[in-house]
């Protein structure tokens, strides 16, 4: 006879039959208060009350995509830490950056990062380009309620699609209208530096290389204009996180290798602090 005082290991019901692919529809209907969107706030704007994550860039190149993001989150007008991470891989093919309101953020990459697993898990298949857009897109629509508040996130979103072979990258408001960009783009407080420096450097026939050293150098113009965006740290070592994705998948760049690249480019502004000019012919 069972001890009525043990516990009941099975799974409940729920978990046994089939269901919806989306993990965060599941999770809305069995345990709704595990989701960001669901906690309650006090009135009124907290968005000082929280570090922010700031400028995320990405742009394409025959073979791929790359992005970079700095490493400096604040809070008002300090400093809240230097080394933060705001690019991660979303699965085997494509990537993430967050800006907004940082902790927000990187819960709501592990929900999107959940969620694509959970789906090729079910579906026994991988989501399209297109289907992974839209489904980040869901996710930033079931923060708004945050996002009115002042805890907005607003993720940029890169990868290589499989179907057309390129590199594809998609950017978003705080609604989570979805929008597919050309050639390239940034987000956060520095962003419209990042693409005005991006726009003198960027060339379709950009190799791997020459597309890392871009967007390196959009970061750096971004922190020289921006007091949020961080600039490489050359006393403690940090520099930006770089993602490049090729048909081969996502590699997330050694510091190493980052810090060759920020070094060539810091040794260059030495002689030329706007950096390269753009060619006139």
């Amino acid at each position: 006879m069972t001890d009525p005082r043990q516990v009941d290991a099975r799974l409940p019901s729920a978990y046994l039959v089939p269901g919806s692919s989306s993990f965060a529809e599941f999770l809305a209907q069995q345990s709704p208060e595990l989701l960001p969107s669901r906690r309650s706030l006090p009135a009124g704007s907290a968005a000082d009350l929280a570090p922010h994550g700031t400028t995320i860039v990405a742009a394409t190149f025959s073979g791929g995509v790359v992005m970079a993001g700095d490493r400096r989150a604040t809070m008002g007008n300090i400093i809240a830490q230097r080394d933060i991470e705001k690019v991660f891989p979303a699965d085997e093919y494509s990537c993430v950056g967050i800006a907004g309101t940082a902790g927000l953020a990187v819960e709501m990459v592990r929900l999107f990062q959940t969620e694509l697993e959970h789906y090729e898990k079910i579906e026994g298949t991988t989501l399209s380009m297109d289907g992974k857009a839209n489904r980040l897109a869901a996710l930033i629509r079931s923060n708004l309620g945050m996002a009115m508040q002042g805890l907005a996130v607003v993720p940029l979103f890169a990868g290589y699609d499989l179907l057309s072979d390129q590199g594809r990258i998609f950017s978003y408001d705080v609604t989570g209208g979805r929008y597919e960009e050309t050639a390239f783009h940034s987000v956060g407080s520095g962003s419209l530096f990042a693409r005005g420096s991006l726009k003198k450097l960027y060339r379709d026939d950009l190799s791997a290389d020459e597309c890392v050293t871009a967007t390196i150098q959009a970061l750096y113009d971004a922190a020289d204009d921006d007091s949020a965006t961080g600039g490489p740290d050359l006393a403690r070592r940090i520099f930006p996180v770089v993602g490049v994705i090729t048909s081969d998948g996502y590699h997330r760049m050694a510091d190493a290798e980052v810090a060759a690249v920020a070094d060539r480019v810091i040794d260059a502004r030495m002689q030329r602090p706007d950096g390269p000019a753009a060619s006139l012919t």
